[in-house]
């Protein structure tokens, strides 16, 4: 390329110029043109003409910090300034952050409220309480606390660490905060101190944002206060006054089934489109659609891509009335795409799917069935981890766009339920739309090791790198060795530990010790339990495998002594909690606790319960609790009817005793449990699900069961 209209320093300004152009509206391909332009025609030979400040603006700002690193180690000391240096910050890791604001503060160059913002936004990310105490004095001395931005950041920062209360210090020195100063301290309390206090917060706020009203109907989903979110969602969308004549109800008197009636209402006029249009040309979605899916009925891996390759819902809806659209959608704050996906994410971790039903409904009405890319994974997630994967499968292959994320959310969702067969035939299909990438083989790997698939996990663990150009990391090794331990090729496991090229961590460890219990291997279990402690020698959950692999082998004493040294250095089990929605309010179960409004009810009904398991087969498998025993045969006995008596008072027992009792017959329930579900749970389970006639899901830790007329989806492979 040649300057033939002017000299170098005018081609330099023009290039200088465009550059800028380019970064501030993030067009990186424009911009790599202009880099490959001004290379050729020797432009970037002089740091004087500041081509490589304006070409590392351009990086940063398209978030390439490799490229934006390398650019800036081309650029002299003296052609560097302190904008270089925030443009570097603001793109970086956070500990490469920290690192170049140091080296900004040895150069003594000025410091501006913008790298301040920075590099406290590197230190709330790490979550180092002592960088962000550093952060702080650093600020009074050089006098910046007077600005109310940069001590956002900090009480930000203080959030992050969960430091409510230096958090809430730091919001009383500001002379006047702004609304995201009461944001910030809304979002510490409502995280740490919980959503009824976080309430009196946002009550107090002089004015709300988006943001506000987004933590706060996060805050009582996560927390399972569904009526509650509900109503803030009603409040925000339609407003209090618009509201008041279509809602007729007393606020304080409102149940959760006049709320929802509410919504549904008001679906009737912008919600129904959704439905109507999901049951057209052959959707199998229909009107009477059980509440939860089993996840092998009727999904083949045929049927799967099917679904995939048909276009039917490549069409908006057509909005018929204007009217009618701005009556809903004209008044307070709209739902934009963050508040969605915060209140979608909400709904996936608590699972409730009814808040989320809501939000897919209104984001159709208020931009048609093409949400966009970043809305559509959002529900498809939402979806798979509240129990709903056909809805997931169905709102997936009805997103015009799909890229890599939009992919492993459905694949992802798959495993989760058990559906290897499927995730692979899909994985066929998703070759040809977008490039998997390292999370793509988390999912398939994780799916064919809760179905079985051995030899095709081999297979897809082998071609990574070769074929799909994907290193292996240290969690797709994790995986295998799952793989590997659930099938009990354990031998195989341990050699493939012992083969990688990093370091084994826990989760590693932790899965091949899982296969050891599983499969009864103790001598194994001893050795990779000495590798375990020296990596993390709090975690009990592995020590409560080792001791039950004891107990099962016979050594009971051995058992018995590593329990009570983790009780005597005041090691703690985390204890199993259960959660269970009824009529739109979560309720929680502890093993063994007795703290519910219903707890005489409940016990007197899990009792008549037990006895229906008994009669119809049930035995409690003693081998799920350890025996603390005695030495006689009476202290035995005595010591397997406690060991009975406390699996009958497992969370998952005491949950699915309150559904059964507090639900319609015959109606589905769906179980949420904190940890993995134990052995006995899982074979009371499904007998329950055949006497009571009833489909009973339960998502633990790892994956859902879905159990029917006896059996479970996993088929007691898990």
């Amino acid at each position: 390329m040649r300057c033939s209209h002017g000299s170098q320093q005018q081609c330099t300004f023009i290039f200088r110029s465009l550059l800028r152009r380019c970064a501030r509206a993030a067009a990186l391909r424009p911009g790599e043109q202009l880099h490959a332009a001004a290379t050729v025609a020797g432009l970037l030979s002089s740091p004087s003409h500041f081509l490589l400040n304006a070409l590392l603006h351009l990086y940063a700002t398209c978030s390439l910090p490799s490229k934006a690193h390398k650019l800036f180690d081309e650029i002299p000391h003296s052609h560097k300034d302190s904008v270089d240096y925030t443009a570097l910050i603001r793109c970086s890791l956070p500990f490469d952050s920290l690192r170049f604001f140091l080296q900004m503060r040895q150069r003594a160059l000025p410091l501006d409220g913008v790298a301040l913002l920075c590099a406290l936004g590197a230190c709330a990310r790490i979550g180092d309480n002592s960088l962000v105490r550093q952060m702080h004095v650093g600020l009074v001395k050089f006098g910046f606390l007077g600005h109310t931005k940069v001590c956002n950041a900090v009480m930000d920062g203080y959030v992050s660490c969960g430091l409510v209360g230096e958090a809430r210090r730091m919001f009383e020195e500001i002379e006047e905060p702004s609304v995201v100063s009461w944001t910030v301290v809304l979002e510490g309390v409502v995280k740490c101190e919980g959503v009824e206090i976080g309430r009196v917060v946002f009550d107090k706020m002089p004015e709300r944002n988006e943001v506000a009203w987004t933590v706060m109907i996060k805050g009582y989903v996560e927390s399972g206060f569904t009526k509650e979110a509900f109503l803030l969602l009603k409040e925000l969308v339609f407003g209090p006054l618009q509201g008041e004549s279509r809602f007729k109800f007393v606020q304080n008197e409102v149940s959760t089934f006049s709320v929802r009636q509410d919504f549904e209402q008001k679906d009737m006029i912008y919600g129904n489109q959704l439905a109507l249009s999901l049951t057209k040309e052959g959707s199998p979605l229909q009107h009477n659609e059980p509440r939860f899916e089993s996840p092998n009925e009727e999904m083949s891996a045929f049927n799967a891509q099917q679904c995939l390759k048909q276009d039917y819902f490549r069409r908006s809806i057509h909005m018929e009335n204007q009217k009618e659209k701005d009556m809903g959608f004209g008044c307070r704050f709209g739902l934009n795409n963050v508040t969605l996906c915060s209140v979608l994410s909400a709904c996936s971790q608590s699972g409730d799917v009814s808040v989320g039903r809501w939000v897919h409904s209104y984001a159709v009405k208020a931009v048609g069935l093409d949400m966009g890319l970043v809305v559509g994974t959002s529900l498809v997630d939402m979806y798979a981890k509240c129990g709903r994967i056909r809805a997931a499968l169905m709102v997936f292959r009805h997103m015009p766009r799909r890229n890599v994320v939009a992919w492993n959310a459905m694949l992802g969702g798959l495993a989760m339920h058990g559906m290897g067969k499927v995730v692979v035939e899909m994985f066929g299909c998703m070759v040809e739309e977008a490039k998997p990438d390292a999370v793509t083989f988390m999912a398939l790997l994780s799916a064919c090791s809760h179905s079985g698939l051995v030899e095709q996990g081999w297979q897809y663990f082998h071609d990574l790198e070769p074929v799909y150009a994907v290193k292996p990391e240290i969690e797709h090794y994790a995986c295998m060795v799952d793989l590997l331990g659930r099938a009990g090729r354990l031998d195989e496991a341990e050699i493939l530990v012992r083969k990688m090229p990093i370091p084994p961590n826990e989760v590693v460890l932790g899965s091949l010790l899982g296969a050891c219990n599983a499969h009864g291997k103790l001598r194994l279990g001893e050795k990779i339990m000495r590798e375990l402690v020296q990596i993390d020698p709090l975690n009990t959950e592995y020590h409560i495998l080792l001791s039950n692999m004891y107990a099962l082998c016979g050594k009971v004493d051995k058992a018995n002594s590593l329990r009570k040294v983790l009780k005597n250095k005041g090691i703690r089990k985390v204890p199993g909690m259960s959660s269970i929605y009824v009529d739109g309010q979560l309720h929680k179960f502890i093993a063994g606790e007795k703290s519910h409004p219903k707890t005489a009810d409940i016990y007197m009904n899990l009792d008549d319960m037990i006895c229906k398991l008994r009669l119809a087969g049930y035995v409690p498998n003693t081998n799920c609790q350890v025996l603390f025993g005695g030495s006689n045969g009476d202290e035995c006995v005595e010591a397997m009817e406690e060991a009975e008596q406390v699996l009958f008072t497992h969370s998952e027992k005491l949950a699915l005793c309150f559904g059964l009792m507090s639900t319609t017959p015959g109606s589905a329930l769906c179980i949420f449990k904190n940890l993995r579900i134990c052995q006995d749970c899982h074979s009371a389970i499904k007998i329950a699900s055949a006497i009571y006639r009833r489909e009973i899901v339960v998502r633990d830790r790892y994956r859902f069961h879905s159990f029917k007329h006896g059996s479970c989806s996993c088929s007691d492979y898990w």
